[in-house]
């Protein structure tokens, strides 16, 4: 995937396609490959800063974000690992800068570490996922800064990020059904696996859990390793009060502005990211919590779209935003956003969305049934997982909504300005449904992350 400001192909998206003819396996949850390859590229994973390692189903981006934004309002320099990218590579190494803003890998430098994993590697069996990671930690172990924030890729207990073996603090984010056919059909099975990050003796931050047999997990779990653990709604909390975020903790209250991120559901995230980074060891004073409310920026999470190409086909006043939720609890949590926009200022909501095949999108549609006045459905590029917009639509029609497929985002964003009535309020629009369609999205629009 390029952008307008990458070349055709950059050299590090080269090397990368080389990988992936040689090893198109997608998943294949096991860490004795990854292990294999660090040990002959001289075990890098065991030369990192604190690492702050981040798991969950729902919201590990978003504490991410936080934990990136508090730290560097502390002037500290931060490795950032996420996954997946929007729109390139590069996006999921995040190098840190000394007092200033992380930037993202140069591409020499990460052609340069692709090369020597893939040396080290010598064509043997490993998935993309697995050559990454292992280039990940080479970058930041060779590059001086103050802390690594790791995010998992999928579940955490065969995870390739987790060999890290001393973590400063494992973070676990709310756990919902996702990737069942990997991490299993059960909130508990789920949790156990995203459990799997916890190391013996190693402080542990529990994010907020809708489900108790999670939460009950995982709190077994740290117990059972000796972990000094902390869990949300228990030893620390964040509430809005007005028009403020409230964080307590053990340590008292604090009066905080609110997350520049939307949606109440930021403000547990927030308070994750606090504690977690209190527990991996850091300072955390009164003005770094503001500062980072005010700069924290994570794509395609509610992100409002305000210019671009697609902006600029939308109806003329239309609010969009553009959100990769894509599992049921994700689409709770947005359509409560949604609804909260709407009780603030009435809008007819539109959604287009693009599901791959391995979600449930009726589950995702039923969370928005009294709220969206019409569904377009649009298929995913450069994914083979693509749900084709018609099965889509008959999704969202068994959830009790009005759709239909449409060619393209432009396609249906002309529709929905065809359908708007005169004089009447501009519509509201989301886009969204996989993090993959919103980095077409955020392509075609001509602004990918920086």
């Amino acid at each position: 995937m390029n952008t307008k400001n990458q070349p055709v192909a950059s050299e590090a998206e080269q090397e990368i396609e080389k990988l992936m003819t040689l090893h198109p396996k997608g998943f294949d949850l096991s860490l004795d490959r990854i292990s294999r390859l660090l040990e002959t590229l001289g075990n890098p994973h065991l030369k990192l800063p604190p690492v702050i390692h981040v798991a969950g189903t729902n919201g590990k981006g978003s504490c991410t974000a936080f934990c990136r934004a508090l730290l560097e309002a502390g002037g500290h320099a931060v490795h950032v690992h996420t996954s997946p990218h929007l729109v390139q590579w590069h996006e999921r190494f995040r190098i840190g800068v000394k007092g200033g803003r992380g930037k993202l890998v140069d591409d020499a430098l990460l052609a340069e570490a692709l090369r020597r994993v893939a040396g080290a590697n010598g064509g043997q069996m490993i998935t993309v996922f697995e050559i990454l990671t292992a280039a990940t930690f080479l970058l930041f172990a060779e590059q001086p800064a103050d802390a690594v924030i790791l995010e998992v890729g999928l579940g955490g207990r065969f995870d390739a990020t987790n060999v890290i073996t001393k973590p400063a603090v494992s973070v676990i984010m709310p756990i919902a059904l996702d990737h069942q056919a990997y991490l299993g059909d059960k909130v508990e099975l789920i949790a156990a696996e995203k459990a799997g990050i916890m190391k013996r003796g190693c402080p542990v931050v529990i994010g907020q859990q809708e489900f108790d047999a999670a939460r009950d997990v995982l709190v077994s779990t740290a117990e059972r390793l000796g972990c000094p653990h902390v869990v949300y709604g228990q030893d620390f909390s964040a509430h809005e009060e007005f028009a403020r975020l409230v964080y307590q903790d053990e340590e008292g209250l604090h009066d905080l502005p609110l997350p520049r991120l939307p949606g109440r559901h930021q403000y547990a995230n927030a308070a994750a990211a606090i504690r977690a980074v209190k527990a991996a060891g850091f300072a955390v004073t009164d003005q770094m919590m503001e500062r980072a409310m005010a700069t924290v920026e994570w794509p395609a999470r509610l992100q409002r779209l305000t210019e671009g190409n697609l902006v600029d086909i939308a109806p003329a006043g239309a609010e969009i935003w553009l959100d990769g939720g894509h599992n049921p609890a994700g689409g709770e949590v947005i359509a409560e956003a949604m609804a909260a926009f709407e009780e603030r200022q009435p809008r007819p909501l539109y959604l287009i969305t693009g599901m791959i095949n391995t979600k449930d999108p009726v589950g995702y549609f039923r969370a928005f049934t009294d709220l969206a006045e019409h569904v377009f459905t649009v298929r995913i590029r450069d994914s083979e997982a693509g749900l084709d917009p018609v099965v889509l639509a008959n999704a969202a029609y068994d959830a009790g909504l009005v759709a239909e497929p449409s060619a393209s985002t432009e396609d249906a964003l002309k529709e929905i300005a065809a359908r708007q009535v005169p004089g009447g309020p501009p519509p509201r629009i989301l886009i969204g449904g996989s993090l993959y369609f919103a980095g077409n999205v955020l392509s075609d629009n001509g602004t990918p992350p920086t």
